[in-house]
């Protein structure tokens, strides 16, 4: 009973941070750079984040905070489904701690603009047009470091999902949408990369399985009876294989 107990608190712990991460990341990652970024004008956007520089430094901060909420995510997601396959459970922090230093360092890009722009040791050695160029290249180094960290933000989806889909107390079709979901990053990091120019971000299509991930935990945590069932029948099976075989 205690057991139950604690898996479901972890799974409840594992939703909220879960949903923590939707926040931070939308804010810091979307939000921001399409509220003060103009393609294909720089002197604007310089003048955007000069006028909206708290917003700016929020977003760095709200990045960062986005990348260590997920080390945490990973960490209560693993401690629910270690059961079904401790080694496979392992690639989820694995990853996760792979996307954190990255999208960390990334945000160095966004700090130089502000190095750039603030400090006026740096800026005197430019001209306005080189200034702007230099700012441009720092956001555009920013997106292409998204796109690095979109690997792995897919990639730990993908152990996930199969776990989901081999345990039988989290829904399988949640398992599946979740490797739909790993797939969209992967296929927009090749896209990205390979073909800049195709318009479609497949990322906006397949996020369906992490939302209902989140739901999930939040509000199910796990299935009981089936967590139950699964335990006993791990039980039994332990218990059997520590007899050794007649046959043999």
């Amino acid at each position: 009973m205690k057991e139950i107990s604690s898996i479901k608190r972890t799974a409840r712990i594992a939703g909220f941070l879960y949903l923590l991460q939707i926040p931070l990341g939308v804010f810091g990652i979307v939000y921001v750079p399409k509220s003060l970024i103009v393609i294909g004008n720089s002197e604007k956007t310089v003048s955007n984040i000069l006028a909206n520089e708290f917003l700016f430094r929020l977003s760095i901060v709200s990045a960062i905070l986005c990348a260590l909420v997920t080390i945490a995510t990973a960490v209560y997601i693993y401690n629910v489904l270690k059961s079904v396959n401790k080694r496979h459970a392992k690639w989820i922090l694995l990853f996760t701690l792979m996307v954190a230093p990255i999208t960390m360092i990334n945000e160095l890009n966004n700090v130089a603009v502000l190095v750039l722009l603030k400090y006026p040791q740096y800026s005197p050695a430019f001209s306005s047009d080189q200034l702007y160029n230099m700012v441009s290249i720092f956001l555009d180094l920013h997106q292409y470091g998204l796109q690095i960290a979109g690997i792995f933000f897919g990639l730990w989806l993908f152990p996930m999902g199969y776990l989901i889909y081999k345990s039988t107390y989290i829904p399988k079709i949640i398992g599946i949408l979740l490797i739909v979901t790993c797939l969209g990053y992967l296929i927009d990091f090749t896209k990205f990369f390979l073909f800049p120019k195709f318009p479609v971000i497949v990322s906006e299509y397949t996020w369906l399985g992490e939302v209902l991930m989140v739901l999930w935990l939040l509000i199910k945590g796990v299935n009981v009876k089936k967590f139950e069932k699964w335990h006993e029948d791990q039980n039994l099976v332990s218990f059997r294989n520590s007899f050794p075989d007649p046959a043999k």
